[in-house]
């Protein structure tokens, strides 16, 4: 199965997303790649599972519990309003909520950074690969999912630090 060039996902999608909302940086980007490579290798826009489709959506693979936690306990906080209206911003009007991250590759992108961002965990050197992966599986993942941090995904963050 093939997926998406992840040079041009990197510069066309991801650094301009994050760039955006003030979070972007080397460090940032690879996380952010590494993480869409880890969740849905760059291929699925709806998450699929053994019994069919799962709840998971997007190239970033987010939940829409997940998006809806962060609209509802993150980027409601008055001091966030700056960084929520930057986040509106690259929202259209349609499709509603969390199905915005399956067509809307910036969108999602910074609905995924935003996860990290929310975590009290500080940001990986922009070319850890290992740190990042176990970054991606504590926080992104979580210990209910079904990732590990493994050489084979520590080698899809260190592809994207290589892109």
């Amino acid at each position: 199965m093939t997926g998406l060039c992840i040079t041009q996902f990197r510069a066309g999608i991801v650094a301009p997303a994050l760039d955006m909302i003030g979070l972007g940086g080397d460090a940032a980007v690879s996380l952010m790649v590494g993480t869409a490579l880890a969740e849905s290798g760059l291929t699925d826009i709806r998450q699929v599972t053994g019994g069919g489709m799962g709840p998971a959506l997007g190239l970033w693979q987010m939940e829409p519990f997940t998006h809806d936690d962060i609209w509802a306990t993150f980027l409601s906080d008055s001091r966030l309003n700056s960084l929520a209206r930057a986040v509106l911003s690259s929202r259209s009007n349609w499709p509603p909520g969390a199905r915005q991250v399956v067509g809307n590759a910036f969108y999602a992108c910074i609905m995924a950074r935003l996860k990290y961002y929310r975590a009290p965990d500080a940001l990986p050197a922009a070319r850890d690969a290992a740190a990042m992966c176990r970054m991606w599986k504590r926080v992104y993942n979580s210990n209910l999912g079904a990732g590990v941090a493994d050489d084979t995904h520590i080698a899809l963050f260190q592809q994207a630090i290589g892109a």
